[in-house]
């Protein structure tokens, strides 16, 4: 029987090698259990973002509440992903009711965050920095019809000293004037005016149903950059 294989220490100590391997492993998870905790808990501890950080779209309003969008669809246009969606419309001279300073504003504006790649080129696009960028980053959900912004949720809000549009324009004052810094708040004149057409005012409710699906070629206080 000179051809039979002597059995080495691995194969002699191999079953209580194999009683004791969980017990081994369980030791590893044991020992991190009394170290100290390094994660912090999120929603509890959020951890603050870069200036430079790319979040949520904000549509930025004049000192007087005006929008500063114009409606020119350049940052659809410029939109890699097609994640947004603009319809202009001319603001109303006779009447008095201006969205914004320019001839047109953005009557529809959505965008729709399960395209949106967050790189930035619709706010270089933007020509009168209408749009920006803020550090908000929860925009997570479980319905996809939410994740469809409209300009109601994109708008800012209307601090002190700003009154909601429509509104006639700062009297004395043209377009470029605002942007040139010279509008600093709401004046008398315009606040005269909404208290008279407070609830007068005729505009057509614009249809925001998100739309989930288009191309460019069909339609024709501040964040950060």
């Amino acid at each position: 029987m000179a051809d039979q294989k002597k059995p080495n220490d691995g194969e002699k100590g191999g079953f209580l090698s194999d009683l004791f391997a969980p017990v081994a492993g369980f030791g590893v998870t044991f020992s991190t259990m009394f170290r100290k905790v390094e994660t912090e808990e999120y929603p509890e501890q959020k951890r603050p973002t870069q200036l430079r950080f790319h979040g949520r779209h904000q549509l930025n309003r004049h000192p007087d509440g005006l929008e500063k969008c114009v409606g020119c669809e350049l940052c659809a246009w410029a939109c890699p992903a097609d994640a947004i969606l603009v319809e202009g419309a001319n603001n109303d001279d006779a009447a008095g009711e201006r969205f914004s300073p320019g001839e047109r504003y953005g009557r529809v504006y959505q965008i729709n965050y399960l395209r949106c790649i967050f790189c930035g080129l619709c706010i270089e696009a933007c020509p009168t920095r209408a749009l920006t960028m803020t550090n908000e980053y929860e925009l997570a959900d479980n319905n996809r019809a939410d994740l469809i912004f409209t300009k109601e949720q994109l708008l800012a809000p209307v601090l002190s000293g700003m009154l909601p549009a429509p509104h006639p324009m700062a009297e004395g004052m043209e377009e470029r004037d605002y942007y040139q810094g010279k509008v600093q708040g709401a004046t008398d004149a315009q606040r005269q005016w909404v208290e008279q057409h407070d609830g007068e005012t005729a505009v057509d409710a614009p249809d925001q149903t998100p739309v989930e699906h288009h191309t460019a070629g069909q339609h024709a206080g501040e964040g950060r950059p």
